[in-house]
């Protein structure tokens, strides 16, 4: 089992309590499945206007007339495929906890990343949303930890989970003995 990084004498053994980096036991919303795939559809349309806009523009021969419509068509395959595919599998991926001695969360798509913050090295919890998170009604909170990895995010919990969650782990780490350093 793998232990979360940190610095120990030699001959120093891991405390008992020191908690392990290991898969967090929450998901995200279910409703960032549909904010996710809302994004990158925003994000492809911009793509695809433009590859419209140059087809339009262009009045070039038959051959270049085929590579437009080609490349249109392709970049329609890889739009429809992205908004398909990632937002479910980031479903998969993104967890969260947070436990009396630490903030757990694992997160991404193509490159995964889990990550740790015990609750003494907590210095600020934030929450925010943004105009398309507001549509959706999620939110997305941010541990800021004492830590050169920065801070942890977790992306796409429901506004009400997200406003427990802050609360919570506010008392927490106000209530731990530590110096968040």
């Amino acid at each position: 089992m793998r232990r979360c990084a940190g610095t120990r004498t030699i001959g120093q053994s891991w405390d008992v309590d020191t908690p392990t980096l290991r898969s967090p036991r929450h998901r995200v919303s279910r409703t960032a499945v549909w904010y996710w795939a809302s994004r990158a559809a925003l994000g492809w349309l911009v793509i695809v206007a433009a590859h419209v806009f140059w087809l339009v523009a262009d009045d070039e021969n038959a051959v270049s007339l085929t590579a437009h419509v080609t490349a249109l068509v392709v970049t329609a395959v890889a739009a429809v495929a992205h908004v398909t595919v990632m937002p479910r599998w980031r479903y998969r991926v993104h967890r969260w906890e947070a436990t009396s001695t630490a903030v757990f969360t694992q997160a991404g798509w193509f490159k995964q990343e889990w990550r740790i913050a015990p609750v003494s090295r907590i210095q600020t919890v934030d929450s925010e949303r943004g105009p398309l998170e507001q549509l959706f009604r999620l939110a997305n909170v941010t541990v800021t930890t004492a830590s050169a990895a920065g801070p942890i995010k977790i992306a796409g919990l429901d506004r009400d989970t997200a406003q427990r969650l802050v609360a919570e782990l506010t008392a927490t780490a106000q209530a731990t003995v530590g110096d968040a350093t």
